[in-house]
């Protein structure tokens, strides 16, 4: 039996002692592998006030946007547009037929021809008992009598005149033009139906001018001014995500008693690319908060996991993973992971990992 108890202890120690000469040799070869030292360029994290963005959801809009309607009571003759078309200004959109209107005209035509005959002879009349009034040959009544009569028929002459151009105007809004250049967006007839006075017949929408409608909370509505700048990203199927600059337009201070949000209209600048629809996601800053942000290259992404290169007093780099919030143009805020104080590596001349002598140059602080 004691035999055996030595027998495995030395079987123990030869393990022991080849696991330890892998682990030598291990160690030996990744040190082999790393170099010596790597130059680079670094930061001393330092907490600053970074601010609080609320995201709202709202939607691109042309500022000139119409629905174009008829004047008349007419079925469609000709329709030569079709939805999405870019129309011109003074383009023909629709035309009506015209039978009622020019049955209207040739009416009022047999109107003044009639009105004229009645005047012809009235004025004829007149003209006789004028003289024969002046000779005392006719009373004085008599003579008012026809003088009333021709100043009705001048009257009635005058109305027909008046009917006719009325009828022969309606024909000018038989063809139903485009007001401006733009894109028709909706089209509500079709050939063959019936247009009514004031019924939308189709909305068109201008080129060029934008603009974002969206609703905000009553704190986000506390933080905007007239003319103030706003960032927006806006997402449609030819421009995903398109971070633009733009610029309060207009404010309503009334509530909407259900949300109990405002409304907000924001001017987009006029080369942003953006259609009319689009969905737009607009951030406003509602408050600051204390936080660490970082440059963007000082990010590195390894195994799918986001940190920093963190180089300790004796200048060994050591990988961090870090919480990432949200990135702008000054920086990435980070929620975690690195605090203040540290020295993180923001690029450098050689591969970085962990364990590798850094010798870091610090650019400030950020």
């Amino acid at each position: 039996m004691l035999m055996l108890n030595k027998t495995i202890e030395l079987w123990w120690l030869v393990l022991l002692a080849v696991l330890l000469c892998h682990s030598w040799s291990y160690a030996a070869a990744v040190q082999g592998s790393l170099p010596a030292e790597v130059s680079a360029q670094g930061i001393v994290v330092r907490e600053q006030p970074l601010p609080i963005f609320a995201t709202f959801p709202g939607r691109v809009n042309s500022t000139n946007e119409v629905q174009v309607a008829s004047r008349l009571m007419g079925y469609v003759k000709k329709m030569p547009v079709h939805e999405g078309q870019l129309v011109q200004k003074g383009e023909l959109l629709l035309a009506l037929d015209a039978s009622d209107i020019n049955a209207a005209i040739a009416q009022a035509q047999a109107g003044v021809a009639k009105a004229a005959s009645v005047l012809a002879e009235a004025t004829a009349n007149y003209q006789r008992f004028t003289e024969l009034y002046q000779a005392q040959a006719v009373p004085q009544q008599q003579f008012q009598q026809v003088e009333m009569g021709y100043r009705v028929a001048q009257g009635n002459s005058a109305a027909a005149q008046a009917g006719l151009a009325q009828a022969q105007a309606q024909l000018n809004y038989v063809d139903v033009r485009a007001p401006f250049a733009g894109t028709i967006v909706n089209r509500y007839i079709d050939l063959g139906q019936l247009a009514s006075p004031g019924q939308p017949l189709m909305t068109i929408q201008s080129a060029g001018h934008f603009q974002v409608e969206v609703q905000v909370s009553q704190r986000a509505f506390e933080q905007l001014r007239i003319g103030m700048p706003v960032a927006v990203e806006i997402a449609d199927s030819n421009n995903p995500a398109q971070p633009v600059q733009a610029t309060v337009a207009r404010m309503v201070a009334a509530a909407d008693p259900v949300s109990h949000s405002h409304s907000v209209k924001l001017n987009l600048p006029e080369e942003c690319g953006a259609s009319s629809g689009a969905f737009a996601r607009v951030k406003i800053q509602v408050a600051t908060q204390t936080g660490v942000l970082l440059p963007a290259e000082a990010i590195q992404r390894r195994a799918g996991l986001d940190g920093v290169f963190v180089v300790d007093e004796s200048g060994v780099a050591t990988f961090r993973m870090v919480r990432l919030g949200d990135s702008g143009a000054h920086g990435v805020v980070v929620l975690s992971g690195v605090v203040a104080g540290d020295r993180v590596v923001v690029s450098a001349a050689g591969e970085l990992n962990n364990g590798v002598r850094v010798q870091l140059a610090l650019g400030g602080n950020l």
